[in-house]
């Protein structure tokens, strides 16, 4: 009998240690959504780390359009929907960041899910995935 208590006292001290020490990651950013019902946030071409992607391979998602590290404003609007791949003329403008010339050009954007799409078609198509804030350097947080 005491040789049952006494496990059942090890089990019970062992759980709450371990209990102690688990974390949880609660995920505190906006829902997918948007033009495109991706996550906002984010997206770096499949290949590269959150932690440290080439600014060639970012991509940020705000709901209204998706841009690159020379552009910002963009909006998206829909020309064509067929599944899950749209036909978009994206506006933008064309300076990292402040005033600058207003650009439009047509793209091709498949929605794979809330955090993965395809930019382009065939041979010329770039996938991105989605980064968590916890994965993205100093830099890139908050952006």
């Amino acid at each position: 009998m005491q040789r049952l208590q006494t496990m059942v006292l090890v089990t019970a001290v062992a759980c709450t240690l371990a209990a102690a020490h688990a974390t949880a990651s609660v995920d505190l950013s906006p829902k997918p959504g948007g033009v495109f019902l991706l996550k906002p946030g984010v997206f770096v071409t499949t290949g590269q780390t959150c932690e440290d992607p080439a600014n060639a391979g970012i991509r940020w998602y705000d709901g209204k359009g998706i841009h690159g590290t020379a552009t910002h404003a963009c909006i998206a609007t829909i020309v064509a929907k067929k599944g899950k791949r749209f036909t978009v003329d994206q506006s933008c403008v064309d300076t990292p960041a402040g005033e600058g010339p207003q650009r439009v050009e047509r793209q091709t954007i498949t929605i794979e899910d809330a955090l993965t799409f395809v930019i382009g078609r065939g041979a010329k198509a770039t996938r991105y995935r989605y980064c968590p804030t916890y994965e993205l350097p100093a830099g890139l947080k908050g952006q």
